[in-house]
């Protein structure tokens, strides 16, 4: 009984957002095989890949968020550090920019980046919103 207590609050805190995140609507966005509750406040994203993926590979994961995150924002990615299961991400945005309001949203990147962190992502993604 211990056990499954344990077990259950684990799961329960797996999409939580940090403290600075705390209060801020999510957009919940699947790309490829990943999907993300992107949380957007000032000019930072914070992306907590909310699926179970056996051993993804840090560049894979980085690739899908850097655009579920570009996607919902409207800005691009700056700068991004974390791991495979939570992201925060500098925002570059032009000119006053307000965060958008929560959507939910199924892409599919169309080809690999041409270049990895430190330099442009270079990507195709499409998207589709889902209803309400």
């Amino acid at each position: 009984m211990r056990y499954w207590v344990l077990t259950m609050v684990l799961l329960v805190a797996c999409d939580t957002p940090s403290r600075a995140y705390k209060g801020v609507p999510a957009s919940r966005v699947s790309v490829d095989t990943s999907v993300f509750d992107i949380r957007i406040k000032d000019n930072r994203a914070e992306a907590i890949r909310v699926n179970v993926e056996w051993a993804p590979s840090s560049k894979s994961v980085e690739t899908r968020a850097v655009a579920a995150i570009e996607k919902v924002s409207g800005c691009k990615v700056k700068r991004l550090r974390g791991d495979q299961a939570m992201m925060i991400a500098d925002l570059k945005c032009i000119g006053s920019h307000l965060p958008p309001a929560p959507v939910q949203l199924t892409c599919s990147l169309n080809g690999a980046p041409l270049k990895g962190l430190g330099g442009e992502f270079t990507y195709d993604i499409s998207c589709t919103q889902a209803e309400s």
